[in-house]
């Protein structure tokens, strides 16, 4: 009785849902196909809080009991298949295969698959949401949805018709829906399967690990030993290649237990939904005073950022330069789904590579996706053999693409063998990387390849104070030149800025970096400046959150004065042999450069002051790449002062503003349509 009223219920929910005309459209383009299947498949979408209020116990059953409840829906669909003649070639209830698609689940702790819980005995064949980032996933193959058996004895009234179908359930393996000793409850004979009538699908695997799992790769020592594990998701059907490496899903699905080499807990996934982080509302009390208080200016804010930022690492005035650059980069880096070129990659010629390793690696944990590369691990994506054994190909994320959206800290370059760093090259210039999948290697007939997108910004640093490299080092005859030959030249050109920072740079004052680290070892947890305290890190992470998700668009000054700079400077940085040492990618830097330090501004509109940012930041490194040029710039151009007070903020003002007329000058002295260069031209 009980039985019969779920049927009605579950009639009730798929009429008033719509999922009943679905139905009937799907059974009319079977009918329409004059097709015999032994498997008849369909979806229903069911939201389980609406189904709870019609019918408590049907509601029960789905979110508890889910093959239960998907065989109510089977019988009360078969029965609406043969009152309305809706497939004329279905014969037994038992080939309406039916998939229950949850909306979503309630929102109470028994119904979250915890990753990093111990132990993981989620054995009720239940539905559970998990959520989690993608770090690896197999080629598509294809698995058995349902098979039609026969038993070998001719005599025997089950050797004809649509008695013995064999349908997929969740966690079911192959073998589970065809194998050759399944016996006829009748006589017991053998059964046979009909080939004819196997119905196949589209089957996916895909792997998981919790968001958690990010900090083991931030390298924060303060953050605490935890476990995790990743999660093997099975994706079939309409749910394969909906996934993409790198992003993040809540996940509905049905733990099971997957007998391999190494028994695993598995999910077969019912739905899935990418993860959009929520959009902060704002910023902290301290920082909205200070843009109210430097708004006459479109300099001093991110000056004075710049100054007090990474507090806890180095004091305040040190490494200003790096550590705007720093700025302008995280907030370049985005969730969503920004053109990759927005990137800002920052490359580090220094000699102090432990202070820098610890700004860098402070700095890219204020982002969501800040990712320090392991030096076992692979950068970029690797093939490997799936440990399930289905035949598919399984294909491992890497640092890049487990950082999409955020930053790759590479540590030193020069650990990198010559192949990585052709390979880094190829990916800062495209943007992308392609996976090569060799046929005969992984049992397959054709050879395969996938091109995965880059979505994250690269950090690296070059350490020239180690012996090794100190010998090798040539003196420049060009002024402004540093000596990087210690690396490829055309991956120095690959990197968007390079940046100088060691003793003798004006980044680099030697002594309040001493009397820091004395009393960092003293007092190790301590807060050494007011800065520290009145701009905590918390309050830089809702800075940069914020920034990160402004929408910027173009003045028409700061369009006409980048575009001028470009040009001017292909022009003069040309030769008759090798051509412009500017690429095409150079303007693409500097349009992000420019929206960088107006995302960092907090507006929405870029203008001339942060293109003249953009141009000098790239030509300063224009310069230590290959030496000065009409446009001379000072090293120190971006910080010319120390900033003690608000008049040394304003003397900044001044010279910025000057570096301005005298960008415009080199525009019309040196840009198109001038006469300089015409004849070499």
């Amino acid at each position: 009785m009980a039985n019969l009223q779920m049927k009605e219920a579950a009639l009730v929910y798929l009429d008033r849902s719509g999922g009943l005309q679905k139905f009937m459209d799907d059974c009319k383009s079977y009918d329409d196909s004059k097709q015999s299947y032994a498997v008849y498949r369909f979806n229903v979408l069911v939201n389980p809080s609406d189904v709870v209020e019609l019918d408590a116990e049907l509601g029960n059953h789905i979110l508890h009991h889910p093959l239960k409840a998907a065989q109510v829906f089977q019988s009360v669909c078969f029965v609406a298949v043969k009152t309305l003649s809706l497939i004329g070639q279905l014969q037994t209830e038992t080939q309406i295969s039916i998939v229950l698609k949850l909306t979503h689940l309630p929102a109470l702790p028994s119904y979250s698959l915890d990753l990093c819980e111990f132990p993981l005995s989620y054995t009720s064949r239940r539905f559970y949401m998990m959520q989690g980032i993608v770090i690896a996933m197999t080629t598509v193959t294809k698995y058995t949805q349902g098979a039609r058996f026969l038993c070998s004895d001719e005599v025997c009234p089950l050797s004809k018709g649509f008695q013995y179908v064999r349908v997929h359930v969740p966690g079911a393996t192959e073998s589970a829906t065809v194998r050759n000793d399944f016996l006829c409850s009748l006589c017991s004979s053998s059964l046979q399967e009909d080939r004819k009538f196997r119905v196949l699908g589209d089957k996916q695997i895909v792997e998981i690990i919790t968001t958690k799992a990010l900090h083991a790769f931030q390298g924060d020592c303060k953050k605490q030993p935890f476990r995790f594990q990743s999660l093997s998701i099975f994706l079939r059907d309409e749910l394969v290649n909906k996934m993409k490496i790198g992003n993040e899903y809540k996940i509905i699905g049905i733990p099971v237990c997957i007998k391999t080499s190494q028994t695993a807990l598995c999910v077969e996934a019912n739905s899935i939904t990418p993860y959009t982080a929520k959009v902060p509302s704002g910023i902290s009390d301290n920082f909205g005073c200070l843009l109210s208080l430097t708004s006459a200016s479109c300099w001093k804010f991110t000056a004075v950022l710049a100054n007090v930022f990474a507090s806890q690492i180095v004091p305040p005035g040190t490494y200003n330069l790096l550590k705007l650059c720093l700025l302008m980069s995280l907030v370049q880096t985005s969730d969503g789904n920004r053109d990759p070129q927005d990137c800002v990659d920052i490359l580090i010629i220094t000699s102090d590579t432990l202070l820098v390793d610890r700004l860098l690696n402070y700095s890219m944990n204020l982002v969501s996706r800040g990712i320090r590369h392991p030096v076992s691990t692979e950068v970029f994506p690797t093939v490997s053999r799936n440990k399930y054994g289905t035949g598919a190909v399984s294909i491992q994320a890497g640092s890049a693409l487990l950082a999409k959206g955020g930053v790759c800290f590479i540590g030193d370059l020069t650990s990198h063998k010559k192949d990585k760093l052709e390979q880094l090259q190829s990916v800062l210039e495209s943007r992308s990387i392609t996976v090569f999948i060799p046929g005969k290697k992984f049992g397959d007939d054709i050879d395969q390849q996938m091109t995965f997108p880059i979505q994250c910004s690269f950090w690296s640093f070059v350490d020239m104070d180690s012996s090794s490299r100190r010998t090798v080092q040539k003196t420049s005859a060009l002024i402004g030149q540093m000596d990087c030959s210690v690396i490829p030249a055309n991956l120095v050109e690959a990197f968007g800025l390079l940046i100088n920072c060691n003793e003798s740079s004006p980044c680099h004052p030697l002594l309040p970096t001493v009397q820091h680290t004395l009393k960092k070892a003293m007092d190790p947890e301590g807060l050494l400046y007011l800065a520290s305290k009145e701009f905590t890190t918390e309050d830089f992470q809702k800075l940069l959150a914020f920034a990160q998700n402004l929408n910027i668009e173009f003045s028409l000054e700061a369009e006409r004065m980048i575009h001028g700079y470009y040009l001017a400077s292909r022009r003069i940085r040309a030769d008759s042999i090798h051509g412009s040492k500017l690429s095409a990618s150079a303007l693409k830097y500097l349009v992000s450069l420019s929206e960088a330090h107006a995302r960092l501004n907090l507006r929405n509109k870029v203008l001339k002051e942060d293109a003249l940012i953009a141009a000098l930041l790239f030509e300063t490194s224009l310069t230590l790449k290959y030496g000065a040029s009409a446009f001379c710039v000072a090293p120190n151009a971006l910080f010319p002062f120390e900033l003690y007070n608000e008049e040394y903020l304003e003397q900044r003002d001044l010279y910025l503003t000057q570096c301005q007329q005298q960008l415009q000058q080199f525009i019309t002295t040196c840009g198109p349509g001038t006469a300089l260069f015409s004849t070499d031209e």
